[in-house]
């Protein structure tokens, strides 16, 4: 396992489940790292305090907030980061939401778009962003965009905008990834099946309805936020010098490509 020692990374979207075990993995394996929240600025606080106490070396923990579906807040949200780790060197785009479960008969262009900027504006305008403070560190880095399920199976009911924005950020990590590559940037993306333990799941899915789908996992559970962190810890080092531009399932054996 390589270590992410003197690397500098910021975790978007990261007050609770998958964000929060992403800053605090990357954290203990060496990075320094700032975490962004929007809504809940408190939950942040609350991660920022578990990655002080997890982490391999001492360090102060920068929350910023912002919302990143507008290139000019996510740029403030990034140079923040920047300037105040000294540097940036890993970008995880995890923020995003579903917003609420909508059907199509009931969908306005307002609601896509909110769904559409929370999940792929904030991924571009994020990367566009930190391209230039990667790329001046001179040792190259990794971007980490986080997908879903979703894209590839439809998702659950009124989740139509959610699914597209998802299977658009599989797209756009491709794109990105051939467009850095040269300057020494790897882009690559996760794709979380059924993982617990997520306020996603948490206002979206029923009780009833998450130990129904479970029953389809051929590992016979969900997933753990942890599980996804050691993926994306994963793809932000050094032994996935070589990936770029992959989508890479976490699901259980729910569906194989």
């Amino acid at each position: 396992m390589s270590t992410l020692d003197n690397h500098c990374a910021l975790v978007t979207g990261a007050s609770g489940g998958i964000g929060r075990a992403t800053a605090v993995e990357l954290a203990a394996r060496g990075a320094r790292v700032a975490i962004h929240g929007f809504r809940n600025l408190d939950a942040a606080r609350e991660t920022a305090e578990l990655v002080r106490q997890k982490a391999k070396v001492r360090q102060e923990v920068p929350v910023l907030s912002g919302d990143l579906s507008t290139l000019a807040a996510a740029r403030e949200v990034v140079d923040g980061a920047a300037r105040e780790l000294g540097g940036l060197d890993i970008l995880v785009n995890n923020a995003g939401d579903l917003v609420k479960r909508n059907p199509l008969a009931e969908m306005t262009d307002e609601f896509f778009a909110q769904v559409m900027g929370a999940n792929v504006n904030s991924a571009l305008f994020c990367t566009q962003a930190a391209v230039g403070h990667i790329a001046a560190g001179n040792r190259g880095g990794a971007i980490v965009n986080m997908a879903s399920l979703a894209a590839w199976n439809g998702g659950g009911p009124g989740s139509a905008a959610y699914c597209a924005a998802k299977g658009a950020v599989v797209s756009l990590s491709k794109a990105l990834a051939k467009e850095l590559a040269p300057r020494g940037i790897r882009v690559n993306c996760v794709s979380p099946g059924l993982i617990g333990n997520t306020a996603f799941h948490a206002r979206f899915t029923k009780p009833e309805a998450f130990e129904a789908a479970t029953q389809n996992i051929p590992l016979g559970r969900s997933g753990e936020p942890d599980e996804v962190a050691r993926v994306i810890a994963f793809l932000a080092g050094d032994d996935a010098s070589f990936l770029a531009g992959e989508t890479v399932e976490i699901n259980g054996g729910m569906y194989m490509r």
